[in-house]
C-alpha cells in the first residue's frame, strides 16, 4: 500500500467516526497545523509578563471562589512491562516529533515535506502494539486523530483557499441577535453584568495572548458566553473553564490533566490553547462567524452541514444558521449581541459596572504537596486567597512534583521557604457504593437513595444517557449515604486501582447465596461470577461458553441463572 493510500484510508476512517458523533456543547479537537508563536521563557515557567499579570493584589475584594469541582478522575495502570512501555513511549515521542516537523514544514509552504513527516509518524503508529487496557492506548488514539487531521489540513492547502470573508468579526444586528440582546437585557441581565465585572480579572492577559496568536482581540469576550467568566465553570457536556474545553480537545492543545491539576482551569494556559484552536478554525473556514460555530459544535459537524449547501463553499454564515443545531446556531448571535452591548451599553439600556482590576501575582517553584489554606494561613492571607490565584489545582493543594505556584507579589521567598514545613497532603480516595439496578428503578431514585446525584452517577460510570439503565446493571454510586441500608459493598477507588479487566460481561443483580451446580452440564450463576470465570472453571474458552449459551459479548448474566457448561 502506498503512503498516499494509507493517508487517505486513515482520514476517511477518522472522519467517519467523528461524523457519527454529531454535535455537542463545548469545543472539539481541531487540526492544529500551525502552533501559535512560542511564549518567552519566563511565561513558560509561569512567570507572566506584565501584560499578563494582575495589576492589583488578590486581596482586592472579589466574588466568592467558584464551587470546587466534585468529580475525581481516576487513571488505570499500565500493564505493559517496563521495557515494553519504555519502547512504546520512545516511539510515541518520535511520532510526535514528526508531527511537529510537519507543522514547521507546513508553515513554510513545504507541503510534500510536511506529508512525508506525517508518513513517518503514521509508520511509527502502525508499529505500536499497545494492550487495550494500557493508558498508552488512548495516547495512540489521540495521535492517530492528530495525524489524520494534519493530513486533511495539508491536502486542503493544495487547493485554493476560500476567500477570507470577514477578517474581522461582522456585528450584524439582525433578528436573531436582537433576540439575544433582549435576553441579556432582561432575564440574564444580572449574570451578564456580573460576568462583565469579573472579566477585568483576565481580559488584559487574554488580549495579549490573542494578539500574539494572530487572533482578533474581540474574541476575548467569548468567555462571557461560554462561562460568564467563571474559571471553574462546568457544563453538562463536561466542558470546563473560562473557554470551556472538553477533555479530548484539552489533550490535543497540551492542557495537562492529572490527579492534582487540570489546566483547563488555568486562565493563562487555557487562553493560549483557545487562541490556537480559534486560529486553526479560522484557517479552516476562512471567516470568523463560521469558526465560532465550529468552536461550539466542532469543525466536522459544521463541515457536514456546509456540504448540504447548493454552493461549493459557504459564503455567509447566516446561510448556514438555520441548519445548525439550536445551541450552536444560537452561540454566534449571542456572542455578537454581547459585543454590541459592550461596545455601546447606553444604546441597549445598560449601565455596565466597573470591571475588577487585573490580578497581580508572582510565581515560585515548589515540589511539596500541601493544602493551600494552610499555606495562606502561614503567609498571613485570607484562607481562600491562594486557591483563588491557583484555580487549576483540583483539590486546592499543591502537587508532589515540581510546580510553578502563583503567590501575591512580594511573598515568593517566604512561600518557598515555608511550604516544605507544612504537613504533606495526600489526594483523597474516591469512595463509592455498588448498586444493582432493579426493575422500575431510575437514576433519580438511585441517586436520592444514596444521597448522591444523577450527574455524579453518570460521570462515574461513563453512561451515555441519564435516562437509560436496565435491570441487572451494576452501577458505582459515589458517596456513602445509604450504603448500610442498601447492603451493597463499599469500594475505595484510587488512581492506582487494580485493573484486572476480564471481559466486560459481569453478573449484575442483587447478591444471593451461593448455589451448587445443577448438574454436570449446567451451572447456576452466583454473585461474583463472570462468563470468563465460569468458562475457566469448566475448562472452556470464553468463546465456547458464549456459543453454548447463545450469548454475545454484550450479554448479561445474573445470580440464579442456569447456564450451560457443555461445549456446543
Amino acid at each position: 500500500m502506498t503512503a498516499k493510500v494509507t493517508r487517505t484510508a486513515l482520514v476517511v476512517l477518522i472522519a467517519g467516526l467523528l461524523f457519527a458523533g454529531g454535535c455537542s456543547s463545548g469545543p472539539k479537537p481541531a487540526a492544529n497545523p500551525k502552533p501559535a508563536p512560542a511564549a518567552d521563557t519566563a511565561k513558560t515557567q509561569g512567570q507572566a509578563a506584565p501584560a499578563q499579570t494582575p495589576a492589583v493584589s488578590a486581596k482586592t475584594e472579589i466574588p466568592a471562589k467558584e464551587k470546587q469541582i466534585e468529580s475525581v478522575e481516576t487513571g488505570t495502570p499500565d500493564k505493559a512491562a517496563p521495557q515494553e512501555k519504555g519502547e512504546l513511549s520512545v516511539m510515541m515521542e518520535e511520532a510526535m516529533n514528526a508531527c511537529q516537523d510537519c507543522d514547521q514544514r507546513w508553515a513554510k509552504g513545504q507541503l510534500d515535506e510536511a506529508l512525508s513527516a506525517l508518513d513517518e509518524a503514521y509508520a511509527l503508529l502502525l508499529k505500536m502494539d499497545i494492550p487495550p487496557d494500557s493508558p498508552l492506548s488512548q495516547e495512540k488514539d489521540n495521535l492517530r486523530l492528530m495525524i489524520a487531521k494534519r493530513i486533511q489540513t495539508v491536502h486542503a492547502s493544495r487547493i485554493a483557499s476560500p476567500r477570507e470573508n470577514h477578517k474581522t468579526i461582522p456585528l450584524d444586528e439582525n433578528k436573531y441577535v436582537l433576540k439575544e440582546i433582549e435576553s441579556f437585557r432582561t432575564v440574564e441581565r444580572k449574570s451578564f453584568e456580573e460576568a462583565y465585572e469579573r472579566s477585568g480579572l483576565y481580559r488584559e492577559m487574554m488580549v495579549a495572548e490573542l494578539r500574539q496568536a494572530g487572533v482578533p482581540e474581540e474574541l476575548s469576550w467569548l468567555p462571557i458566553i461560554e462561562s460568564w467568566f467563571k474559571v471553574r465553570a462546568l457544563s453538562p457536556a463536561r466542558a470546563l473553564g473560562l473557554w470551556q474545553f472538553i477533555s479530548s480537545t484539552a489533550s490535543l492543545y497540551d492542557l495537562k490533566r492529572d490527579r492534582y491539576v487540570d489546566e483547563r482551569m488555568d486562565p493563562v494556559k487555557e487562553t493560549r490553547a483557545a487562541a490556537r484552536y480559534l486560529f486553526d478554525l479560522h484557517a479552516l473556514f476562512g471567516d470568523w462567524t463560521t469558526a465560532l460555530a465550529a468552536y461550539n459544535c466542532g469543525e466536522f459537524g459544521v463541515q457536514r452541514v456546509i456540504r448540504t449547501q447548493q454552493i461549493d463553499y459557504l459564503d455567509n454564515f447566516w446561510d448556514l444558521f438555520a441548519k445548525l443545531p439550536y445551541e450552536t446556531a444560537r452561540f454566534v448571535p449571542r456572542f455578537i449581541a454581547a459585543q454590541l452591548i459592550i461596545n455601546d451599553p447606553e444604546k441597549y439600556g445598560f449601565t455596565l459596572p466597573t470591571p475588577y482590576p487585573p490580578l497581580k501575582c508572582e510565581t515560585v517553584s515548589v515540589n511539596h504537596a500541601a493544602k493551600l489554606s494552610a499555606l495562606s494561613q502561614t503567609l498571613g492571607l485570607d484562607s481562600s486567597e491562594m486557591a483563588f490565584l491557583n484555580p487549576e489545582l483540583r483539590y486546592d493543594a499543591t502537587p508532589d512534583y515540581d510546580y510553578q505556584l502563583k503567590v501575591p507579589v512580594g511573598l515568593t521567598d517566604k512561600a518557598g521557604q515555608t511550604i516544605a514545613s507544612l504537613p504533606k497532603w495526600v489526594p483523597p480516595e474516591t469512595t463509592y457504593t455498588i448498586h444493582y439496578v432493579r426493575s422500575g428503578e431510575t437514576l433519580g431514585l438511585i441517586a436520592a437513595r444514596y444521597h448522591s446525584s444523577v450527574a455524579a452517577i453518570v460521570r462515574l460510570n461513563g453512561l451515555q444517557s441519564s435516562k437509560l439503565i436496565r435491570p441487572g446493571w451494576q452501577l458505582k454510586v459515589p458517596g456513602l449515604g445509604a450504603a448500610s441500608l442498601a447492603g451493597a459493598p463499599v469500594v475505595k477507588d484510587t488512581d492506582e486501582k487494580t485493573a484486572s479487566q476480564e471481559p466486560s460481561l459481569r453478573s449484575a443483580a442483587a447478591p444471593q447465596a451461593a448455589v451448587t451446580p445443577s448438574n454436570g452440564d449446567s451451572y447456576t450463576v452466583v454473585e461474583g461470577d463472570t462468563p470468563y470465570s465460569i468458562a475457566k472453571k469448566y475448562g472452556l474458552t470464553l468463546e465456547e461458553f458464549l456459543a453454548a449459551n447463545n450469548m454475545t459479548t454484550s450479554s448479561v448474566i445474573v445470580p440464579g441463572q442456569v447456564v450451560s457448561v457443555k461445549k456446543k
